[in-house]
């Protein structure tokens, strides 16, 4: 029965507009019914005074008290909302679930002929009966969806979980309150009927008009994501609550259902025709004993106060004020996820226990499997059937080119068997993205750690982007915050800098760089540009390295070389050349310019090219490696600091004493002491190899990070040298200048076709290659790094000279430091990070 109400729940939620026009279109129809009025002349005349004999005063107060349980019991159901996620959201769907129910079911009670003077005291009988758990829980499974296309989905999961039970308790209910019809008591039987058609219009309704109201009201409001990274462990937990029913009480359900019934059918088989006819007239009788017993009367008479009606408006008032204007506002998903991280803990902790016991090892592994395909992620409808065989799916794989019509655990099946290597599933499954998800799963088996990327995304990702070009064995992606700092004044234009970090206080402190340099502005220049690689040759004899060293020093066979590499390329082009032997080994670093890439690809190539000629001339030549580490790639080297390696930049700027006093509060004398103190002296002590700033590496790495360069490269782009002078007419003005010698960078290829990155790229103004002059954006994306390098040192070295360093970390780390103040000063471990 899950599949049919799985079906019918989609289709509601998938056409909301169609269900919704057609039950109200219905709800019309049956309002707008002619029915038979009774001429005033041949009303019986025993009805004057028959309402007032029904409210008596023992009868209002009893009648009192039921509405008061009943408005408490719907209080306390709206609290209970409360821990499912939303008060808000659920609480208006549990409130539209009855407000329509009710309506519906006084339609058709109109629709029928029946009397509704007494439909004020079913209102409240009625609040008894309603059970908004399901109605909420059907708004939680909608909003566990992960997007707006995927809440028809999950509220058909919900339908078709929630559908079965309902149908048998709305039959059990149903049976049971209708034995009330029989009693023979008026007001007992007018309660029993029209508790019977609300129970029944309430299913009716619940299964079609409230799921696709549902799937409106949420898509509408374009909510989505709503419980973020912990959905999953709502959906376990919506999942568990619907594994807890038990077949037992079921099976009573069914036999309750069924003696109930032949209950039902001997008793009306029982009433004669002339009983059943006598009854009838004198149900007629009273039906009209009112004055007026439409709808439109009924409702007007709602507005007719007595001592019961003020009672019951003051209760109802009192709690729907404290409801919403007093209850706790803290967010109650905290507490739930809290008691669903200790559940999972228990779970994982019992699994361990069992584990360590004789049981079987293969057993544990298929259980431990099949919970996280039914928990880990969305369940594909597939993953619920049960496996084909090894040969039925080897045949499906190759047959139909692919495992795209392969339910995960088949895949991993295949996988397992070495059918499908794990790291080409995504080029098997002919979907990235499932491709990940189903990766995840096997090193999650693997792990024996079910939840283990719980909070690991992995939707909604251009993963085509990725695949073949920046990374393999894709399990998902990690963010990282990005923030900005400036605006950047340099070289009369503003720029905002893009800034991916983890690192507290570094981007604020950045951007009070930049406010200290946004009058004066920062001047800068590319003075050199040209990426290298380093292979490495060996020779019979130092006299036979020797004379290639020559040789490639002749202008007429590098102009050959050069022809060579050149060949390779569109772009790279060679600008130099420069030997260093050792023995006979020789080392030929060939430097050249790459255009907007980084180049690292592009002038290998070239440098195979020219190595395979060279050798074709020195047949004794013995190519060892492509890299012979001169080059010098992500290592630090005194040859990149010195020579330069990819973009060779500078600038400098020019604070005047009153912004060096009012923004970096210090002075220049303090500034020029403290860099000459800390970057030079300290450096050089230290032995450091193009260190002689503050936290070059910092502002480096970020901007890297959020560009999508290497960040690897960091190690020799982070050379740096910060210098600062005294200038102005009485020496307060402060000269600060950084050089970067080896700034390697590009706006084409690698991390920069990501999307991210890319918008970050085009905040900059250096998106992909520059069309008139190739190289110019790249060059551009340089000079922005140099100048935010000068910003992130003025600021770090004026907090060093005044001293407050510790204090901003403090300030703007505090809530670390409350969390565990048994921890290292927070302080202490800021200053070993950037400085």
């Amino acid at each position: 029965m899950s599949k049919f109400f799985r079906i019918c729940g989609e289709v509601c939620a998938t056409h909301p507009w169609e269900v919704i026009v057609a039950v109200i279109a219905l709800t019309s129809c049956f309002l707008t019914v002619d029915r038979q009025v009774i001429p005033v002349s041949n009303k019986p005349t025993h009805c004057v005074g028959c309402l007032e004999e029904q409210f008596h005063a023992a009868d209002m107060v009893v009648m009192t008290l039921i509405r008061c349980l009943a408005i408490l019991y719907s209080y306390h159901q709206f609290r209970n909302l409360q821990t499912l996620g939303s008060k808000y959201i659920l609480g208006i769907a549990g409130l539209f679930m009855v407000f329509s129910s009710f309506v519906f079911t006084s339609t058709l009670l109109n629709f029928l002929h029946i009397d509704l003077v007494d439909l004020k005291d079913a209102l409240f009988f009625f609040l008894l009966l309603i059970d908004l758990s399901k109605a909420a829980t059907l708004a939680q499974f909608a909003l566990t969806a992960s997007s707006t296309e995927d809440i028809s989905k999950q509220i058909a999961r919900g339908v078709s979980i929630l559908g079965p039970t309902l149908t048998l308790d709305t039959l059990v209910e149903t049976l049971v309150i209708g034995v009330g019809t029989l009693s023979g008591v008026r007001r007992l039987e007018m309660l029993s009927y029209f508790a019977c058609l609300s129970a029944i219009v309430n299913y009716v309704i619940f299964m079609t008009f409230y799921p696709a109201c549902l799937s409106l009201m949420l898509e509408l409001a374009k909510i989505s994501n709503f419980y973020g990274e912990k959905q999953q462990l709502v959906r376990k937990k919506l999942l568990e609550e619907n594994d807890k029913s038990n077949p037992a009480l079921q099976r009573v359900k069914l036999i309750m259902s069924f003696g109930l019934l032949a209950v039902h059918l001997h008793s009306r088989w029982l009433m004669n025709e002339d009983e059943f006819k006598t009854s009838e007239k004198g149900f007629e009788n009273k039906v009209n004993c009112s004055e007026d017993t439409s709808l439109y009367g009924l409702i007007m008479k709602q507005f007719v106060l007595g001592a019961d009606h003020i009672v019951i408006l003051i209760l109802l008032v009192t709690l729907m004020i404290k409801f919403i204007f007093f209850e706790p506002k803290e967010h109650l998903k905290d507490q739930l996820e809290q008691d669903l991280l200790l559940e999972i803990k228990k779970d994982i902790q019992s699994k361990q226990h069992i584990r360590t016991t004789s049981i079987n090892v293969e057993s544990q592994t298929e259980n431990v499997q099949g919970e996280i395909l039914e928990y880990e992620e969305d369940v594909n409808d597939k993953d619920t059937d049960v496996s084909r065989s090894l040969q039925n799916c080897l045949e499906i794989y190759r047959t139909e080119g692919g495992a795209a019509h392969l339910s995960d655990k088949e895949i991993i099946m295949l996988v397992d068997t070495k059918h499908i290597p794990a790291y080409n599933l995504e080029k098997a499954v002919q979907n990235p993205e499932r491709g990940v998800k189903v990766r995840r799963k096997i090193v999650a088996n693997q792990l024996k750690l079910p939840f283990v990327f719980l909070n690991m995304p992995y939707k909604n990702y251009d993963y085509t982007k990725v695949m073949g070009s920046c990374c393999e064995n894709v399990l998902g992606y990690v963010p990282v915050p990005l923030g900005v700092a400036g605006p950047l004044l340099l070289d009369d234009k503003f720029y905002y800098i893009p800034m991916a970090t983890t690192e507290g206080c570094l981007v604020a402190s950045t951007n009070r760089g930049c406010r200290a340099i946004e009058k004066t502005g920062v001047k800068s220049r590319i003075v050199a540009d040209g990426m290298t690689r380093g292979p490495v040759v060996r020779f019979p004899s130092v006299t036979k390295a020797s004379e290639v060293i020559v040789w490639l020093k002749t202008p007429e066979y590098f102009a050959k070389v050069k022809d060579q590499f050149d060949s390779t390329s569109r772009f790279a082009r060679l600008s130099k050349l420069s030997t260093h032997i050792a023995g006979r080994y020789l080392f030929i670093r060939f430097i050249a310019e790459t255009g907007d890439a980084m180049g690292m690809n592009m002038i290998s190539k070239g440098s195979e090219k020219a190595l395979i000629y060279i050798q074709s001339i020195f047949k004794e030549m013995e190519i060892i490696s492509l890299s012979g580490n001169v080059c010098s790639d992500k290592k630090p080297a005194a040859i990149n600091w010195i020579e330069g390696r990819g973009k060779s930049v500078v600038c400098e700027a020019i604070i005047p004493a009153n912004i060096v006093h009012t923004v970096l509060k210090t002075n220049t004398h303090s500034l020029v002491d403290l860099n000459i103190s800390k970057n030079m002296v300290g450096s050089a002590v230290a032995g450091s190899v193009g260190g002689f700033n503050a936290h070059a590496a910092n502002i480096v790495t970020a901007i890297y990070i959020a560009t999508g360069q290497d960040a690897a490269q960091n190690v020799a782009s982070s050379n740096c040298i910060t210098i600062m002078e005294p200038c102005g007419e009485k020496g307060d003005d402060l000269l600060i200048s950084c050089t970067m010698p080896s700034v390697e960078i590009g706006t084409v290829g690698g991390g920069t076709i990501l999307p991210a990155q890319t918008a970050c790229l085009e905040m900059l103004g250096v998106k992909g290659p520059h069309m008139e002059n190739p190289g110019d954006n790249a060059k551009q994306l340089a000079r922005i790094i140099c100048g935010a390098v000068l910003a992130g040192e003025l600021s770090l070295m004026a907090a060093l000279a005044s001293g407050h360093l510790v204090k901003s970390h403090l300030r703007y780390n505090r809530s670390y430091s409350e969390k565990d103040p048994s921890s290292t000063k927070l302080g202490d471990r800021s200053i070993s990070c950037q400085t």
